[in-house]
């Protein structure tokens, strides 16, 4: 009963907070100086005024923001969203095609900074102070505070420029026809760009963890534990993994909207044809329709993040799935 309950609260907030989205950004870029027609039909049209103002009529432009705003969420909510003025496709298949894309580099991404910030913070906390966790530490605080074009930049230069072990960007080999494309040349062409990603996400959950192990060496039950003459190995398996494996959960899922945001710069800097270039394509060229379907979709993706942290929570430890609280 209680899940039932859970998953129904659960769909409750994400329905609210797409209504939210959508609204915010609905009318954030109406209001912003973007003129859609002129997007359209360009700067050096010569229709005539006249021939504007039925466009615009058509397009509904004149009428009332609430009114746009009902008839574009009518829309929406059958599964269209308008046609991009930049691809000239409608905008539910650009995300599709575009998406598939950005999900494959992003999980990697997301995947492999998890695994590694969460064992490397591990090896930082036992080994507190020595020459590998002041190393890490500095690691952590240069990447960190790099921003993500900048990093991506330089491993582009490095590994394709300098040493030319990897493509210079893309998604697959340059004048390569489609049914000859490997697996292969798919990934070659994403070692790059999910090195990138994985170097600036997981220094939060490197510190993170680092700073949860410090926390519990230093606790009474593990002074008690190594009393009793547990080794290092069963310190490590009995204790400490039980309980920092939830807080680097949460910081790890937390990091889902920051890695959105990495992603596009990611993907710009390697010319990858993901999500994120789609949005720098759109709002260089106003593309309003394509915007807004763009924050909607990166909504429902970073909630249904959310909700499965919430998930795993449950699996992790018991106390939260069966509703109780922490003494």
């Amino acid at each position: 009963m209680k899940s039932v309950k859970k998953i129904l609260s659960e769909a409750i907030r994400m329905l609210l907070l797409l209504i939210a989205v959508s609204l915010v950004a609905f009318i954030l870029i109406t209001k912003a100086p973007i003129d859609p027609l002129v997007s359209y039909i360009g700067t050096n049209s010569t229709l005539s005024n006249e021939a504007k103002e039925e466009i615009s009529e058509y397009w509904g432009l004149n009428d009332p923001l609430p009114e746009r705003f009902v008839t574009w969420a009518n829309h929406a909510l059958h599964g269209d969203f308008g046609e991009s003025i930049t691809y000239k496709k409608p905008v539910i298949q650009i995300i599709k095609t575009r998406f598939l894309y950005s999900i494959v580099l992003m999980l990697l991404a997301w995947f492999f900074s998890g695994i590694l910030g969460f064992v490397l913070g591990i090896l930082c906390g036992i080994h507190q102070g020595g020459i590998f966790d002041r190393f890490m530490k500095l690691f952590c605080l240069i990447t960190k505070s790099a921003p993500t074009f900048w990093l991506g930049l330089l491993i582009l230069s490095l590994f394709a420029v300098q040493l030319g072990w990897f493509p210079m960007g893309m998604a697959v080999p340059a004048g390569k026809l489609a049914s000859e494309v490997t697996i292969w040349d798919r990934i070659y062409h994403l070692i790059l760009p999910v090195l990138t990603l994985t170097i600036v996400s997981m220094s939060d959950v490197i510190l993170y963890t680092r700073q949860k192990i410090v926390e519990i060496m230093n606790s009474d039950f593990i002074l008690y534990a190594k009393a009793r003459g547990e080794s290092q190995k069963q310190l490590i398996t009995r204790h400490i993994l039980r309980n920092v494996i939830l807080p680097a959960v949460t910081v790890q899922f937390a990091s889902f909207s920051e890695l959105f945001g990495g992603m596009a710069l990611a993907e710009n800097v390697f010319s990858y044809p993901g999500i994120g270039t789609a949005t720098t394509a759109a709002a260089l060229n106003a593309d309003v329709p394509l915007l807004l379907g763009i924050a909607l979709c990166s909504a429902m993706f970073v909630f249904a993040g959310n909700l499965m942290a919430n998930i795993l929570y449950g699996v992790f430890d018991p106390r939260i799935r069966e509703g109780e609280e922490y003494v």
